[in-house]
């Protein structure tokens, strides 16, 4: 099983398991689909928006292990 870390890149993360885009929106993270947030890394993406990157990371990877 992959495990998500915060300098993976939102492209990374949604090529591990496009379900997670689910995840990083209920998290507050509303811009998934947007270019530029492709490129930027969790940490970064979570900054600019002002999300907890650490609560959110526990999220991703939760979510992966319940559902392997």
């Amino acid at each position: 099983m992959v495990e998500i870390t915060k300098d993976m890149t939102i492209g990374e993360i949604l090529g591990v398991d496009y379900s997670l885009a689910g995840v990083l929106m209920s998290g507050g993270m509303h811009c998934v689909g947007c270019p530029s947030s492709q490129g930027e890394t969790l940490e970064e993406a979570a900054m600019v928006h002002g999300i907890d990157a650490d609560l959110l990371l526990m999220k991703l990877n939760t979510y992966l292990q319940e559902k392997a």
